[in-house]
């Protein structure tokens, strides 16, 4: 059918006279984004008259029981809607044939409330090439010469997976302070005012939400911020169901509490009466609009209450729901949520006894791992369950706003599994300022809406690929799938915020793992900015702001805590190029100054300020700094008179900080046949003075090669530093251990030592040509968790890999996440071969999991594990906990994304079979490695090793 071409008269939209106001206004919305892909907007109209059928083109859109037109379509029999009628938010659209009189043909949307026909509109309006951002990020509109329909049964779209789904807008500084630039003051002070919810409200329904926690930490109060237009009115025209955040109950903003409206201390114990009268008025003024009551209190400013009991809660709780029932005699139809945030947890632990027409809204610990999914005899409630989780978040340990540092596969692996407990009445995400949280807000919403498309462990690579086709283009979106999936893993494996902490995290010395890092970002913006360049200018300018921006953020700031630790290095080993280090994260806090400026001028400034929350020097404390100074720096004041200036040349070995000068003997750590591919043995010649001098680096066998093995050094500057790469030639060297010398000598003249020798030990082993599996090197073996022998399945339950998932490569775990509790030798296991040529009494077998907690606390996270034929041994990941509160050493582990468990073991050279069994579903393995005497402290572990296939 034909819809509407650039060259012929826009679409006419027909919607009913008594049709909702919001379904009007969304018509609206789709005529202008007819107009933005055609050239020409469509026409919104009432009735059926003659101006109608003079167009060729026409889409009729009314909600069953409130549109004349559609009730009509469906008493005659043209459309069927029984696949939705009755249902909440669900829609069709299908082409009819003469509807109605004096029209040939219509694509007809019929919704079964008035959300659903709005999703429906928003549909077509995506489906033709509009972003649900085409405002909040200024996503292009596809340009096109026509849009056509098939003629063919149509389309039905059910309900959504999850009933409300929305966003809290939290800890908003960046957007009031964007907001005071962009919309007038309201007379209550505020700015967060309809003009300002207006296209919040527009995006969420293109997003297909339909639930929002209004701003509430900058002194904001949504039903008080604009007494004109009126934020509660505009919301219900709208179709967006309000809330309040997990600590404001009754429909009433903390800021109301501080504004006078309460009388006396926000305290039931003292003041229940005057407490009372401030929630009964804020449920009386919600009554008539579309509202999900917040219940119960805590403290005062979203603090634990130093007062408040189990017994007072369920108090409260009841006598909200009297003030519920009175003021709209329909407490069975209005939806209310208590939320267990933190210490609210522990009162339902305590056995409350809560009305089931409550949501019990179960939260993260802010990190986004959940704290709980209800239990088997929790699932029944009338009220159903909710989550509420953290893309953003201020407090302990330490806060992270500056930007989306999220992994989503980790998001996804945590939201699929509550879902699939039952987790699916409310689902609510904190995304601080809104901007730039847009991936994960998109993510989240696509999720909640609809769940059958979040099944596999390789949806969130699907979802970065459609997301991008429809944001930028199909040309670029495989590439932006691979950016992203790459940035969620560098990014997640510390929050930038944490980088700070001392000492730092990424060891400059050993594994090159620091080094190895910042490959890997510099990698991550080429690939970005290549797919950028490879767009159209129309597209560049959007995938600037929403792709590479985070990206080039993200490099800056790990460059500077890099650039800062090897300034500190560097000054350790007297290296002339300390200062050229310090140099370097001086550029990299410029960067990301620039980033931010680059940022702010996009679109003529339309969205400036977003990215300008402090993220660098933090005190003590968790919260966020009062602004961006740079931390301070390494430098050598005198490079001329370092240390003994007759020693002029240092060397610096690779996997110590220690270096050496003129007569000093060095060693390095062996090599052997089988070491990790990414592992390389080097040696720094470096000045330690200023001047130009020439070295000389030669290796006493001829088995060793020795790049860069001769040339010219020149301080100041940049030629101060040459890496000599050693290389073995193991066809030549002999078997067994052996060693070489690599002599180091200069342009030395004063009758002083003249020659520095790093020996290099060769181990030259061999394993039987049948094994298969992992090899010892350096007195380790280092496996990522999906590199199994083989994984089991039993009972219906096998073992799944989650590509991206965590800090180096996957994880494995259970699957489904229903899965019962599984026992060792019955339950399926995973195996992994080793080859050792060390033997030892005192080993180490470590793993590392994913930082999820005991989702149930009464099936806490545990794995077993067993050597050989040794029996098996079962270990409790973290240790039990409740009521809200968090583990001991949770603190550790959100800084490192990770939980690691440590085994002292017995092995003797030789192979060996590692058996695994995950006994919860909520278990995600990463990495496992064995310490036979050789591993070194780094943060991400050693590199995975060599297999022997």
């Amino acid at each position: 059918m034909y819809l509407a071409t650039f060259d012929k008269p826009g679409v006419n939209i027909l919607v009913s006279e008594n049709e909702y106001e919001g379904v009007t206004r969304a018509a609206g919305d789709l005529a202008l984004d007819f107009g933005r892909v055609l050239g020409t907007n469509g026409t919104v109209q009432n009735d059926t008259s003659a101006t109608i059928a003079d167009h060729s083109a026409v889409i009729i859109a009314g909600s069953i029981g409130s549109s004349n037109i559609i009730d009509e379509l469906v008493a005659s029999g043209k459309i069927n809607v029984s696949g939705v009628q009755g249902k909440w938010e669900s829609y069709i659209q299908q082409v009819v044939l003469e509807p109605v009189s004096g029209i040939k043909e219509a694509l007809v949307i019929a919704g079964s409330d008035k959300r659903g026909t709005i999703y429906g509109m928003y549909a077509i309006s995506e489906n033709i090439g509009v972003s649900p951002w085409y405002w909040w990020a200024n996503v292009p509109s596809k340009t096109r010469k026509g849009v056509w329909v098939r003629r063919d049964p149509g389309i039905i779209q059910g309900p959504p997976s999850v009933r409300y789904r929305g966003v809290f807008i939290n800890d908003e500084g960046e957007l009031i302070s964007w907001a005071k630039g962009k919309f007038a003051q309201a007379a209550s002070g505020g700015y967060f005012t309809a003009d300002f919810y207006e296209p919040i409200f527009e995006l969420l329904l293109r997003l297909k939400a339909n639930y929002l926690w209004p701003g509430m930490k900058q002194k904001e109060a949504f039903y008080k911020d604009d007494p004109g237009k009126g934020n509660g009115v505009i919301a219900d025209t709208y179709g967006i169901v309000m809330g309040t955040s997990h600590h404001e109950p009754s429909a009433r903003a903390y800021y109301e509490q501080k504004d006078g409206d309460l009388v006396g201390a926000w305290d039931w114990s003292t003041n229940e009466a005057n407490v009372s009268q401030f929630m009964d008025y804020g449920i009386n003024r919600a009554k008539d609009w579309e509202t999900i009551f917040t219940m119960g209190m805590r403290g005062d400013g979203d603090t634990v209450s130093p007062t408040l009991t189990a017994p007072e809660l369920e108090v409260i709780i009841q006598r909200q729901q009297e003030m519920i029932q009175n003021h709209t005699g329909r407490l069975e139809e209005i939806p209310q949520v208590w939320t267990l945030y933190k210490e609210v947890g522990k009162y339902w632990q305590a056995g409350m006894n809560v009305s089931d027409l409550v949501t019990l809204m179960w939260t993260d610990d802010n990190y986004g791992n959940l704290l709980r999914v209800p239990l088997a005899n929790e699932t029944s409630r009338r009220g159903g369950h909710g989550i509420y989780y953290h893309f953003g978040y201020v407090g302990s340990p330490r806060s992270y706003i500056w930007m989306n540092t999220n992994q989503l596969v980790k998001a996804w692996e945590q939201l699929h599994y509550a879902f699939e407990r039952e987790v699916r009445q409310i689902w609510i995400a904190n995304v601080q300022d809104l901007k730039p949280y847009e991936v994960p807000m998109n993510f989240f919403l696509d999720m909640a809406y609809d769940m059958s498309s979040f099944t596999s462990p390789n949806s969130t690579a699907e979802w970065y690929e459609r997301w991008a086709a429809r944001e930028f283009g199909s040309g670029a979106a495989k590439t932006t799938a691979q950016v992203y999936t790459s940035f969620g893993r560098l990014a997640y494996r510390r929050k930038w915020e944490m980088l700070s902490l001392s000492p730092f995290p990424f060891s400059t010395t050993k594994y090159d793992e620091a080094f190895g890092i910042l490959q890997e970002w510099d990698d991550l913006a080429e690939l970005a900015q290549s797919a950028h360049d490879s767009l159209p200018a129309s597209n560049k300018v959007v995938y600037l702001e929403l792709v590479l921006t985070p990206v080039l953020a993200g490099r800056a700031f790990t460059r500077f805590f890099t650039y800062q630790a090897l300034a500190q290095l560097y000054q350790m080993q007297s290296r002339t190029s300390t200062n050229n280090m310090a140099a370097m994260a001086v550029d990299a806090f410029d960067t990301d100054t620039a980033v931010r400026d680059t940022y702010d001028a996009l679109w003529d400034g339309k969205f400036a300020g977003f990215m300008s929350a402090p993220h660098y020097v933090y005190p003590p404390q968790e919260y966020p700094p009062r602004g961006d100074n740079m931390p301070s720096l390494t430098y050598i004041n005198d490079t001329s008179t370092v240390g003994n200036d007759s020693y002029f040349l240092g060397l610096a070995v690779q996997g110590t900080s220690s270096a050496a000068s003129f007569g000093d003997t060095v060693w390095l750590r062996s090599v052997d046949p089988y070491m990790p591919p990414s592992e390389q043995r080097w040696l720094d010649v470096y000045t330690r003075i200023n001047g130009t001098f020439t070295y000389h680096l030669k290796s006493n066998v001829s088995y060793v090669g020795v790049s860069n093995s001769s040339g010219e050094l020149k301080a100041p500057g940049n030629l101060s530093d040459i890496r000599s790469i050693l290389t073995i030639d193991w066809e030549e060297a002999p078997p067994g251990l052996s060693w070489a010398a690599i002599e180091v000598t200069g342009n030395e003249t004063k009758p002083l030592p003249s020659v520095i020798t790093a020996i290099l030990p060769i181990n030259k082993t061999t394993i039987p040509s049948s094994f298969n599996g992992f090899v010892e090197s350096n007195g380790v073996v280092s496996i990522e968790a999906a590199g199994f022998t083989s994984a089991e399945s039993k009972n219906d339950v096998s073992y799944l890999e989650i590509p991206d998932y965590g800090r180096t490569a996957s994880g494995v775990k259970l699957w489904p996440v229903t899965a019962a509790s599984q026992e060792p030798l019955t339950g399926p296991k995973l195996t992994y071969t080793i080859y050792t040529f060390t033997n030892t009494t005192k080993a180490r077998l470590s793993f590392v999991f994913g930082a999820t907690l005991n989702l149930d606390p009464l099936r806490p996270l545990k794995f077993a594990y067993a050597l050989d034929s040794d029996s098996a041994v079962t270990k409790q990941i973290i240790g039990n906990y409740s009521g809200g509160s968090t583990p001991t050493g949770w603190s550790s582990a959100v800084i490192a994304n990770s939980y690691s468990a440590t085994e002292d073991i017995a092995l003797l050279a030789g192979e060996h079979t590692l058996s695994l069994w995950l006994l919860e579903p909520g278990v995600l393995v990463q990495k496992i490695w064995f310490d036979l005497g050789g591993k070194l402290a780094s943060y991400l572990g050693p590199p995975a090793s060599f297999r022997a296939a």
